[in-house]
């Protein structure tokens, strides 16, 4: 299956618990991590969730 590559772009400091879970459950924590995942609904589903902090950078 195909992989993506997310990177957290910005702090979750002061962001809800609910939006910090999902970008630990994607294995993100810092600003600059990056993390290949695989391209499932579910996944994308996650990272519309917190696409304000996150971003795909490639597919």
């Amino acid at each position: 299956m195909a992989k993506i590559v997310v990177r957290q772009y910005k702090s979750v400091v002061g962001r809800p618990a609910a939006q910090r879970k999902v970008v630990a459950a994607l294995g993100l924590g810092r600003i600059g991590k990056t993390k290949e995942i695989e391209d499932t609904p579910a996944v994308r589903g996650m990272v519309a969730k917190v696409s304000h902090l996150v971003e795909i950078v490639q597919k």
